[in-house]
């Protein structure tokens, strides 16, 4: 689940001393959640009293379970007075992954609340979606593209949200959802008259007016936000060129193994090449891009959280909003030109308690971005050199090219100059140039 965190994160706080739902508690039971994260502990007596809330917390903190516990603790302890038009509840959610997962999360934690909970996403067929809203959920929880495309068809109203989660506003922004987003803000009831919880990697200027124009007087809550990296992972950095990464590549998951590695690049088209390299050379692989159909992809990646698959390349598709178990590696082939989404790339292994490794390559195309993720991440990421031993020369012919996705064309010929007192040999006159002309015509 998303919602699982490292011991190192849980504070002394046990859930059960917050007034909750018996219903409530038994699904913390089912998820098998004891004590509070720091998120937890913090957002908790904010929501449960009924009061808006803005959050900073880095994905695997437990903020999923903090607005699922207030979400079903409100909706059980506030039946409607009558039969509601659309959902109680809404969740506004930037990427299929996230939205699929807090569903995931929401069956376990809701399990025993009778609470019926719908996600809606694109990828999927789009009838059978829109009929399943028509049903009016309790929870509805959907990517802003989609919801607003229903609504606006009349499928689905916001009129009855009672309480609204933003999640992962700062990427919101980041994918050009805003617009959309701001749309379902102002469908759904006036900001007093609802409960509204936000939350971001980083409450940054725009995220936090967003929160001063949709939310009625919001309590900022910030989770250690000096410290950006996930307990339990080791981190290092090769300075390579272009042209060896993928030898590189070849050596370390030769050395090293790994039960589940996630290897991400900046391109789709640098994926696509990635895949064919490494199934070139023994290792079966697939890839996680945003061109691929949604129904591949939670096939993908069911193969790869049993294991079926041990190699996942992705692009920053896959950096948010998902929770599999047991990732060994994360390699960053190529280094994130966001510094925000190498925390979010890292943050995919050392979950749950576990450790993990994060690898990562600074090549002459991406290694520009190596200054800001190292102030984003308060430090200097440690070097190493690898010995030429770590190099495998491999199947050199499937694997990808620097700048996978831009064809090089060939230089035009340089015009020589032409000589003083003559026509320049390299360009034909105006005379033959005609007379080719005509010959091709009689032709």
């Amino acid at each position: 689940m998303t919602t699982g965190t490292s011991e190192h994160h849980l504070t002394r706080t046990l859930l059960a001393e917050y007034p909750l739902p018996d219903e409530v508690r038994w699904g913390l039971a089912d998820a098998g959640f004891v004590y509070a994260t720091p998120i937890q502990e913090k957002a908790l007596p904010v929501t449960l009293a009924g009061r808006d809330l803005a959050g900073q917390a880095q994905t695997g903190t437990g903020k999923t379970a903090a607005f699922l516990i207030t979400i079903f603790t409100r909706l059980l302890q506030k039946p409607p007075a009558g039969r509601p038009r659309g959902p109680r509840a809404l969740v506004v959610a930037p990427t299929r992954e996230l939205v699929a997962q807090i569903r995931a999360d929401a069956e376990i934690l809701g399990r025993h609340t009778g609470l019926t909970t719908l996600a809606v996403f694109g990828g999927m067929d789009y009838r059978l979606q829109r009929d399943a809203v028509k049903a009016v959920p309790d929870l509805l929880v959907g990517t802003p593209g989609r919801l607003i495309d229903y609504e606006q068809q009349g499928a689905v109203t916001f009129r009855d949200v009672e309480i609204l989660v933003i999640d992962e506003a700062d990427r919101m922004f980041d994918m050009g959802f805003i617009r959309d987003l701001r749309k379902i803000l102002r469908r759904c009831p006036p900001y007093h008259r609802r409960q509204t919880m936000l939350f971001s990697a980083t409450l940054s200027i725009r995220v936090m007016e967003l929160a001063y124009e949709h939310m009625n007087n919001a309590e900022k809550v910030e989770i250690e936000p000096e410290r950006v990296s996930a307990h339990g992972i080791t981190e290092r950095l090769y300075h390579v060129s272009s042209s060896e990464k993928f030898r590189l590549l070849l050596g370390l998951l030769e050395q090293e193994g790994g039960s589940r590695v996630l290897i991400f690049v900046n391109r789709r088209t640098t994926a696509a090449e990635l895949v064919r390299g490494l199934s070139a050379n023994g290792y079966p692989t697939r890839a996680l891009a945003g061109n691929v159909a949604q129904d591949r992809r939670l096939r993908m990646l069911q193969d790869f959280k049993d294991g079926k698959l041990a190699v996942l390349v992705a692009t920053d598709v896959a950096s948010r909003g998902l929770h599999i178990e047991g990732v060994s590696h994360v390699i960053n082939y190529d280094l994130p030109q966001d510094a925000e989404d190498y925390v979010h790339r890292i943050g995919r292994t050392g979950r749950a308690g576990a450790l993990g490794t994060a690898v990562s390559f600074a090549c002459d195309d991406y290694v520009f971005s190596l200054d800001a993720i190292e102030e984003r991440v308060g430090r200097k990421i440690p070097v190493e050199w690898p010995p030429e031993t770590l190099f495998r020369q491999g199947r050199v012919a499937q694997a990808p090219r620097a700048h996978a996705g831009f064809r090089s064309r060939p230089e035009p010929p340089r015009r020589q100059a032409a000589p003083k007192g003559g026509p320049n040999p390299a360009q034909p006159s105006d005379d033959s140039y005609g007379r080719t002309k005509r010959k091709s015509r009689r032709r």
